[in-house]
């Protein structure tokens, strides 16, 4: 008997980066928080992020975002993100993706204007606010995780391009910050391979020599995103805006900026003394899609001062679909799969 299984999927794009948004077909996962669902597919089942992300299904620009009941009944929905390079415990674009979905879903219930709700990710609580029109979602604001510079204008020798002066930031992930001027970029289209290749160059160096860890969480891994910076311009009183690249794998120079892109760039502004307290920053992509962060407030946390930051875009669901797995086919690697995969939908 052939042994097939069904996904259910509801595809988004924000900025143009795609989340699939799983909506049925995986079993109740162990864990008594979303962190702890997250730490069992990553260690446990990551056949479904290979699953995804991979061909026949997907390609590695995508990125997938699981929905799981929450473990705090405040929130409306627990989502587990996975991506090429792994679990980020927060990403803003894959939030204001899932915040969409379960509005489009019904989920959660659409109302005209503005609503708020909770979601649950892998890094805690998050608050969401939608807006409303005609029945439209038009735009999500989602709290960026608390952003802080942890090196600031260091250099680095890089083959084939020299020295290179970067700082790094913390906003979810580490990041690595380069202005693209002075490597000879302007942020177009034209460039997106070129950018590629000049920023995994750039943060294998990195790799090579240094290490970082969290002032509380320790040691998370090896840095893993650089954010090319274009020239920031003033475009009103409080309000600047900077094209913007993220690189996020080998090869992949994300479709937006990002969502914890843009807080990282809020954290250096504010380390540089650029941005008061409700000053808002556009980051505009090689795609000219953009996401705005907006500063709030800094608090100092040991060595660190921490920003606080809220970043608006809006999610677009593209498509509607069930994904059939055939464990037959020679492309498709069920090993990974059988325990967590039904052929009912539980959300």
């Amino acid at each position: 008997m052939k042994q097939e299984l069904t996904i259910q999927l509801m595809d988004t794009h924000a900025g143009g980066d795609v989340s699939r948004i799983v909506t049925g077909g995986i079993d109740p996962l162990p864990g008594d928080s979303v962190r702890a669902q997250m730490e069992y597919l990553r260690d446990d089942a990551d056949g479904l992020r290979k699953l995804l992300l991979e061909e026949p299904y997907g390609i590695p620009e995508m990125s997938v975002d699981l929905l799981v009941p929450p473990s705090d009944p405040r929130a409306a929905a627990g989502y587990i993100i996975m991506e090429v390079m792994g679990y980020p415990i927060y990403s803003g674009s894959n939030t204001i993706c899932t915040a969409t979905a379960v509005l489009e879903a019904g989920i959660v219930a659409k109302k005209e204007g503005r609503q708020s709700f909770l979601l649950e990710s892998p890094a805690g609580l998050v608050r969401i606010e939608a807006l409303v029109e005609n029945g439209v979602v038009e735009a999500i604001t989602c709290e960026g995780l608390p952003s802080y510079i942890h090196t600031h204008r260091a250099s680095i020798e890089v083959p084939s391009l020299g020295t290179v002066t970067y700082s790094v930031a913390y906003s979810g992930g580490f990041y690595a910050l380069v202005d693209a001027e002075s490597l000879g970029f302007d942020l177009t289209l034209s460039e997106e391979r070129k950018l590629a290749g000049a920023a995994h160059a750039i943060v294998e160096a990195i790799q090579a020599e240094r290490g970082f860890s969290h002032y509380t969480l320790g040691d998370v891994g090896p840095l893993p995103f650089l954010h090319f910076m274009g020239p920031v311009h003033k475009v009103a009183e409080g309000y600047y805006r900077s094209r913007s690249a993220t690189y996020v794998h080998p090869g992949v120079i994300c479709r937006s900026t990002t969502g914890t892109g843009t807080s990282a760039r809020l954290a250096l502004m504010n380390y540089e003394g650029l941005i008061r307290p409700g000053d808002k920053l556009e980051t505009v992509s090689l795609r000219e899609t953009g996401f705005i962060g907006e500063f709030f407030a800094a608090e100092q946390a040991g060595d660190y001062q921490v920003v606080k930051n809220n970043i608006t875009g809006k999610g677009y669901v593209i498509a509607r679909s069930d994904i059939v797995v055939n464990c037959e086919d020679s492309l498709v690697d069920c090993n990974g799969l059988h325990h967590i995969l039904s052929d009912r939908p539980h959300f």
